[in-house]
């Protein structure tokens, strides 16, 4: 299975754009972002210096628009991506990049609501001077103990060894005297706490924007930053990245999908380089490909014909599908038993699935009718199977 990621604010260093651009219709594509977002996209991506595209409000447009646009130039007819890829994540504010990507949102769409987040969110770091501080090895539970007791948040939980802190500069000072044993601090070059408290007046400014936006359903699984878990509701993942803004960044329950969805190959898009490294480290034997270059596109499509399989999700337009959220056993033991042709509300539980780590309801989003049932009582399933197709009723 392929698994395609888009890497959050960070990875981007000066000029990284410049070979990209000389294919015109990545220059175009880029040029159309460019439009949307009110920012020059292509002197940011090959000019500017490392500090000014440190900036928040750069940043992220940048990486949206850039791994949008890689994912193009591996996929030139996109539909043709969903009869290979597995599933997608991104990294924070990479996880806009991948909902645009899977097509709940459009790439203007996408580009509108990165455009306001990042100006949110440089407004929010603004009030208080904050920052993030990389935790590296060290015992996992004496970190997060550490980190929780000098007032901070475990903002990035990255994998095994990998965790990252936030919270105010004099906090991390603090905490950079007192660290956890074993452990070594990298502070980050960012501009502020981002998922954790602080950015709260971002999510209100994003929530109302999100309002106005139209979703569809992902047309493969889309991994959620929040818990790992398969989020197949079009409005469910934009209420998701609205509410990232201020919650923690769990890529480690992330890993943990992928893994259950037994993973041979993660490809990541420009910039590169983050979470293929942070794959190699958490998922040993699956491949990884960093795309960083146009010259690696034929070696990328090699890397997707290899790796690739069709995603079992059919975006119909005539039914909706219900999914597993996770890895576990599906049971509708204890639950009204819908069989076909029965009424479904809008918000009835439906199944569960149960895992050693969670008992998570199903839920209908939209009221239906049954078409079919597609997993059998006490199966297990597996991260973002589908579990019963509705046919939409009423006004759905």
């Amino acid at each position: 299975m392929l698994v395609i990621v888009a890497p959050g604010q960070g990875a981007q260093t000066p000029g990284f754009l410049e070979p990209w651009l000389e294919d015109p219709a990545f220059e175009s594509r880029l040029h159309w972002l460019s439009a949307v977002a009110g920012l020059d996209l292509a002197h940011y991506g090959t000019q500017a210096d490392a500090e000014t595209i440190r900036d928040t409000a750069i940043a992220q447009p940048l990486l949206v628009a850039s791994g949008l646009l890689g994912a193009l130039s591996v996929f030139p007819h996109p539909a043709d991506a969903f009869a290979t890829i597995g599933a997608a994540a991104g990294h924070s504010v990479g996880e806009i990049a991948a909902a645009a990507g899977v097509g709940v949102i459009s790439a203007e769409q996408a580009m509108v609501l990165v455009r306001e987040r990042g100006k949110a969110m440089a407004a929010a770091a603004a009030q208080t001077a904050t920052s993030m501080t990389a935790v590296l090895g060290g015992d996992r539970d004496e970190v997060l103990a550490k980190i929780a007791e000098h007032g901070l948040t475990a903002a990035n939980d990255n994998g095994p060894g990998q965790i990252v802190a936030a919270g105010t500069v004099e906090e991390l000072a603090a905490f950079a005297e007192d660290p956890p044993a074993k452990a070594r601090l990298v502070p980050l070059s960012v501009a502020g706490a981002f998922h954790t408290k602080h950015m709260e007046p971002a999510v209100q400014t994003l929530d109302r924007y999100a309002a106005a936006v139209s979703t569809h359903d992902p047309r493969t699984r889309l991994i959620s930053n929040r818990d790992g878990q398969v989020v197949h509701d079009g409005r469910e993942v934009l209420h998701r990245l609205v509410q990232q803004v201020n919650s923690p960044v769990r890529w480690d329950l992330c890993l943990q999908t992928m893994a259950d969805l037994q993973v041979t190959g993660i490809l990541e898009m420009p910039p590169a380089g983050t979470l293929t490294g942070i794959a190699k480290r958490a998922l040993k034997g699956v491949e990884t490909f960093a795309l960083k270059t146009p010259d690696q596109l034929d070696d990328a499509r090699t890397f997707v014909e290899k790796h690739g399989s069709p995603s079992e999700i059919d975006a119909s337009p005539t039914w909706r599908l219900l999914v597993a959220p996770l890895k576990g056993t599906f049971t509708r033991e204890g639950r009204v038993r819908r069989e076909s042709g029965d009424t479904v509300e809008a918000g009835e539980v439906v199944a569960t699935v149960k895992s050693l780590r969670d008992e998570l309801e199903v839920r209908a989003p939209h009221g239906g009718i049954v078409v079919e049932w597609l997993a059998e009582e006490g199966d297990p399933v597996a991260p973002g199977q589908p579990l019963v197709r509705l046919h939409p009723s009423g006004g759905n």
